[in-house]
C-alpha cells in the first residue's frame, strides 16, 4: 500500500509550490536573458535576416527553456518534498531473485 505523500500536508505542498514558482519566475528572467542576448547576436551577425527569423527563434529559445525549466522544477519538488519514496514501487517483486513472479518464464 502507498504510503501518504508529504505533499497531502497543506502547509508542506504551500511551501513546496512557492518553491517552485519561485524558480519559474528566476528561469523565466534567465529565458528573457537568454533571447534578448541571442537577439542581438543574431541582429549584428547576420544581414538580412526576415522578421519571422526572429520570431522563430525567440519562440524556440523561449518555449524550449521554460519547457525544461518546468519539467526540471517538478522533478525538484517532487523530489524535495520527499514524495518520490511515498511511492509504493510493487514491480520490486518481479526480479529474478523470486522465480515464482518471474514473468520471463514461461511454462
Amino acid at each position: 500500500m502507498a504510503r501518504p505523500s508529504p505533499l497531502d500536508d497543506p502547509e508542506n505542498a504551500a511551501f513546496a509550490w512557492a518553491r517552485y514558482k519561485r524558480l519559474m519566475r528566476f528561469m523565466f528572467g534567465l529565458t528573457m536573458g537568454v533571447v534578448i542576448i541571442a537577439m542581438v547576436i543574431i541582429y549584428k551577425e547576420v544581414e538580412d535576416v526576415s522578421p519571422h527569423f526572429f520570431i522563430a527563434t525567440a519562440l524556440g529559445i523561449g518555449f524550449s527553456m521554460l519547457l525544461m525549466s518546468a519539467l526540471m522544477g517538478l522533478v525538484f519538488l517532487s523530489s524535495g518534498t520527499g514524495h518520490d519514496e511515498s511511492v509504493d514501487n510493487s514491480l520490486d517483486d518481479l526480479g529474478p531473485s523470486n522465480p515464482q513472479t518471474d514473468w520471463r518464464k514461461r511454462d
